[in-house]
């Protein structure tokens, strides 16, 4: 790839820019330029180069970045995906990404309002790929920055480029870690708990995607494993998990840590007062969305859904409130046990519950129970807007173990 673009490169963006010379109704005369100069597209300043690329088309995007080195520079830049956010360019999609025996693959669910959501398959690695670059993705987590996701396992992260198609292997956390807790707040990524000694499970780790670097940001006072985490407003939200440590009252201390989550404010580098979820329970699940934190809680035989208003700026005089919202569709009296888990993500105005493990059809069997119709990788999206649950197209048959998150493309 040449460091600067010349007119092979960009003379189709020319002719779909720039207005036709031989065309005067297309000419607006700004000034006269001398004769002796001449200004081309390649000659722009960054931030005007940006302003004309950021209006093309997602399916030109894979095109624009292979021009020059710095074209492709400008388009992972920040400021590209402001620009077309403040556009309306950008679209939000539920993404899945699985590694199993057979490669790694991802697929994204789109929301567009004139068709029916389905799932499509954006990529297919095989395994030998996997393996012997990519290192062990198992107990992945997945969080995204634009249309970039990047999957963090315990001993390798992995950024996937939704846009270009691409993979990259980026540095690993500092302490290698599993079921831990994972968000991105204004543009880099946080970690905190998981399984490992007692030192992994307090330090709280922050990810700068610009320099690809880790360190640790403050230690927390609460070490949890299978937790799970969200962001809102500049929050860094612990949830759920076992407690680790060396207590006597173990068993209470790990019911006092399912049932609560843990808030730390990045900007200030402190911790605010923990919060419990109302009725206790175990929390399965959780994410962000519109300024709240959604939470699927597990009550033995039963689940339950929450809400909890998340948005501390403004004047909010109701943050810290919980509500209880309308549980998913899922059948009644079915004992949840680790052999079903589910996943919760933020897509716009929607939240997905997505089943990654397991089969509620085998749980009502067990039960002595005729339903049918709940196999693996059911899909549920509730729409916070109407309060209604709905069911979307379940996951493609390859994935599974599913790593889910949300990705603006």
């Amino acid at each position: 790839m040449s460091e600067h673009c010349n007119s092979r490169h960009f003379s189709w963006l020319m002719k779909s820019c720039l207005p036709n010379p031989s065309d005067a109704k297309s000419l607006v005369p700004i000034h006269q330029p001398s004769a002796n100069h001449s200004t081309t597209i390649a000659s722009l300043p960054d931030d005007l180069l940006l302003e004309c690329i950021s209006r093309v088309p997602s399916s030109s995007i894979p095109s624009l970045s292979i021009v020059c080195r710095r074209w492709s520079r400008l388009l992972h830049s920040p400021y590209f995906l402001h620009l077309r956010r403040r556009s309306g360019l950008l679209r939000h999609s539920l993404i899945a990404i699985s590694a199993v025996d057979s490669g790694l693959f991802a697929a994204d669910l789109q929301f567009l309002q004139s068709e029916v959501a389905t799932w499509k398959v954006s990529l297919a690695v095989s395994s030998r790929s996997v393996d012997g670059s990519y290192g062990s993705l198992s107990h992945a987590r997945a969080a995204a920055i634009g249309p970039r996701v990047y999957v963090v396992s315990r001993n390798a992260v992995l950024r996937y480029d939704s846009w270009m198609g691409t993979l990259v292997l980026r540095s690993p956390m500092l302490f290698p870690r599993k079921k831990f807790a994972i968000a991105v707040v204004s543009g880099k990524i946080y970690v905190a708990g998981g399984g490992g000694c007692s030192e992994v499970a307090a330090a709280v780790e922050e990810y700068d995607p610009e320099l690809n670097r880790w360190v640790v940001v403050t230690q927390s006072a609460r070490k949890r494993y299978g937790c799970i985490g969200a962001a809102v407003d500049g929050v860094f939200y612990v949830i759920g998990g076992l407690k680790i440590g060396n207590e006597t009252s173990r068993a209470v201390a790990a019911r006092a840590y399912a049932s609560s989550m843990d808030l730390f404010d990045v900007e200030s580098r402190q911790w605010l007062r923990s919060r419990s979820v109302p009725g206790g329970g175990c929390v399965v699940a959780a994410c962000a969305a519109v300024g709240y934190v959604y939470v699927l809680s597990s009550h033995a035989v039963e689940l339950s859904f929450w809400r909890f208003d998340a948005r501390r700026r403004g004047g909010n005089s109701g943050f810290g409130e919980w509500r209880r919202l309308k549980s998913p569709p899922l059948p009644a009296q079915v004992r949840l046990d680790g052999t079903v888990r589910f996943s919760c993500v933020g897509v716009e105005d929607k939240v997905a519950v997505v089943q990654v493990v397991g089969c509620i059809d085998d749980l009502l069997r067990r039960s002595g129970r005729s339903e049918r119709g709940l196999r693996e990788s059911l899909v549920l999206m509730y729409d916070t807007v109407d309060g209604e649950w709905r069911r979307a197209a379940d996951l493609p048959e390859m994935i599974t173990r599913a790593a889910c998150t949300c990705v603006e493309w």
